[in-house]
Order: C-alpha cells, then structure tokens, then sequence
C-alpha cells in the first residue's frame, strides 16, 4: 500500500493552525508497516482539491484526507471526493440521528440547515461515525483505491483512527514496525554520526536516523518483522553495539519508545526520576538560570518529595544572606567565578541538608561583566553528598538560548552524579 496524506484547510496554508495531523498518521501508518510517499496540504478550493486527488491516485493507491467535512459551504471535502469517484449522495439517518443528540447536547437549541450536509453520505461509502464530533468520516473503495475522509479537529480526527480506520488499515499491513529512540546529551550530530557511520551504512534491517535537537542528538532505529517480538530482538541487538562503542554510550542518557514533540531534552525527566526512584534530595541555587531548572523538575508529578527548595538568588545581596556566600569572595573573584559558584552550592545543600545540590552562575549577556568575563561565561557547580566539583562553560547565542543551555548542562551534571553514587 502507497499511502499519501492530504491536509484540506485554507488555515492550514495561512499558518492561523499547527498541522498536528499529518505527524500523528504518519507515525500511526509507519507502525502500522503503511509507507506514506507524500505528504500534501490544500486550501478550501474545488480545482485545486480536484487536482490534488488526481496528482495523488496517480502514485499511490489509499489517500487520507482530514478536513472539509464540516458543515458550511467551504467544506467542501466531501464533494470533490464524490466528484472525483463519479458517486451520487443520499441522506444517512443514523447519522443525523447522531449529529442531532451531539447538537442538542452541546446546547444547541436551534439547527440549522445546513448541518443536515454533515450526514450526506456518498453512494457505497463506508460510514465511520464520530463519537466526538458531528461529522461522520467515510472510506472509498474503487478499482484498487480507497479514500479515508477523517474531520480535521484533532481530538475527533484522532479517536476515529484509533476506533475505525486503524482497524480497517490493519488488514492491508503484512508487517509490523517498531521504532526505539536514543537520546544523546554532550555529543554533537556530526561527531555521532562519524562515530557509528559504519554501522549506519550497513543496515537495512534495522535502519537508522539521527536528528538535530536543542542540546541533544536524537537516534531513531527501526525495525520491521511479521512478529513484534522479531523487531525488538533486531533493535535490542543493534542497541548493544551502539552502546558498547567506544565514545558513543556514555553520552546516551535515555532510550525510549516515544519520540518527544517538541525542541525540548527529556534530561529534566530523567534526573526527577533517579532522585525519586532512590529517594535522594536536592537543593537549587540559580543565579543565571533565575529557576528554570527547579521549573524544569518540578514538571514531574511526585518530585516534592526530592526538591527541597529552589532559592533565585540573582543578587550578591542574596547570595550572601540565603547561602552564605562570602562578601570577600564576591569581591576577589566576582559574582561569576568558580569560588562563588562553590560557596554557593555548598550553602544551599547545607540549609536543608540535601543529598545533591545545583548552582549556577554566569553571564547571560547582552552585554560582558564589568571584570571583562565573556557573554556566555557559566559555572556550575554540583554538591554530590559532600563532594562539590565545579563545569566551566561558554556558551553562545542569545539570552534566552545561553540560560536554557546552562540549564541543561546542569541537570546533565547532576544525571552524571547520581549515577556515580549508585
């Protein structure tokens, strides 16, 4: 089966709404063993629509459309479709039946016409109904084609697949894929991927692909078999090799079966986790970071029992009366130094006697210290049950970019410690 994706909606091209869908069925299709050749998005136009479906029977056999189903007259999805199939409608009374119990429902005491366009259905089509929504969704089948018409809302669009089309897709599918993503943290994309280049160019079954994020390098390998237990053995197998391979695992600090959304690490996951699976305790300074990184814990559900406080201590009035920090040593080496860092993590794991402690201090920019110190200068100390070692770093980029790479590289430290200490 060729697959191809198409996305209806003028606000999709105007950027008024983040195309969520498209993602979502292409990750749903892959595991499914489904091969998705393209992917396309057009507006609320008849012609262009109609030229879209021939462009796109022309290479593959199964189009899935989200969008257009709705009730006004620029939804217009549905139309072209049975235009394009040559197919007459006719009233579906049980999906009006439906459309109005979710109408009244919802509060709506008066209904329109036209929302009785939502249950014109085309001759021979397959209804899925829509149990969060009003508009039925509708499969095709002709001639070795079939037409999967999904509504576009999210939510809606995607209850649908889960309790119809993937069902009916599952029948098409000989083969089971499953993917595993390594997430790297310290190493960048190039030197990742010179380092295992060779094991890169010779697979086939699993494959491999490296990903740019912010602050990390994500691996994904994939593999297919008849058998799902076939496809982890493949990806356990080539996991080993990866990390056994010298300069390569000991910068992995997660693998996973997801693949995160957004630009963002899972690092803040990983280190909550290890303090609440060992009951360890941890407090933060933060001077540069001005409490993103206890922002950052404090997203794991369960971590109060770990994070004992979170101390913002962007002045040196602060440093000196919340931790401790000598006014001689602020004089002698300056609010960023590694002395200051020290007094500081020492000072905020003994206010509560914290297993580990974080500190951090630096010079976000725009603009240099009085001393001369570089935009970008960070020191991070880390308190480890006693023992305090110190990261010197440069970082560069804009403010914003500069203090969520400290934050980062904290937490990295702070990951590293705790390992040593089980």
């Amino acid at each position: 089966m060729k697959v191809e994706i198409v996305s209806v909606g003028t606000e999709l091209l105007l950027g008024d709404i983040v195309n969520t869908n498209t993602a979502y069925l292409s990750k749903e299709l892959a595991a499914l063993g489904l091969a998705v050749f393209r992917q396309t998005t057009v507006g609320d136009n008849r012609e262009r629509l109609l030229r879209t479906l021939e462009s796109a029977f022309s290479e593959n056999d199964t189009v899935i459309i989200t969008g257009g189903l709705g009730p006004t007259d620029d939804d217009i999805t549905k139309e072209c479709v049975a235009e394009y199939f040559g197919r007459e409608f006719y009233f579906h009374e049980y999906s009006w039946v439906k459309i109005l119990e979710r109408l009244t429902r919802t509060g709506r005491n008066i209904i329109t016409e036209n929302n009785k366009k939502q249950a014109m259905i085309p001759d021979g089509a397959i209804v899925l109904e829509n149990f969060c929504g009003t508009a039925p969704g509708i499969i095709i089948e002709e001639n070795n084609k079939r037409i999967i018409l999904m509504p576009g809302p999210p939510r809606e669009m995607r209850d649908m697949f889960e309790k119809s089309v993937k069902p009916y897709l599952e029948k098409y599918s000989k083969k089971k894929f499953i993917s595993k993503y390594i997430r790297f943290y310290g190493i960048g994309e190039s030197l990742l991927e010179t380092k295992i280049k060779d094991i890169m160019d010779r697979q086939i079954n699993p494959t491999l692909a490296l990903y740019a994020k912010s602050g990390e390098v994500l691996l994904r390998i994939t593999a297919s078999a008849e058998e799902e237990i076939e496809c982890e053995n493949m990806i356990n197998e080539q996991l080993e090799e990866i990390e056994s391979r010298e300069g390569v695992g000991e910068y992995i600090y997660l693998v996973g079966n997801e693949a995160i959304s957004s630009s963002q690490t899972e690092l803040h996951s990983v280190v909550a986790n290890l303090l609440i699976e060992n009951n360890y305790t941890i407090s933060i300074a933060e001077s540069l970071t001005g409490g993103k990184i206890a922002s950052m814990l404090v997203e794991k559900s369960g971590i109060s029992d770990s994070l004992l406080e979170g101390i913002v201590c962007y002045s040196n009035k602060s440093k000196i009366t919340a931790l401790g920090v000598k006014e001689e040593t602020l004089k002698r080496f300056g609010a960023v130094s590694e002395e200051v860092a020290s007094e500081m993590v020492v000072g905020v794991a003994k206010r509560l006697n914290s297993d580990f402690a974080i500190a951090t201090t630096g010079i976000a920019g725009p603009n240099s210290d009085e001393s001369g110190k570089p935009v970008g200068l960070v020191y991070i100390a880390i308190y480890s049950q006693g023992e305090v070692t110190i990261k010197e770093c440069l970082f560069f980029g804009d403010r914003e970019l500069i203090r969520y790479r400290a934050s980062i590289e904290a937490l990295n430290e702070t990951r590293k410690n705790i390992l040593k200490k089980l």
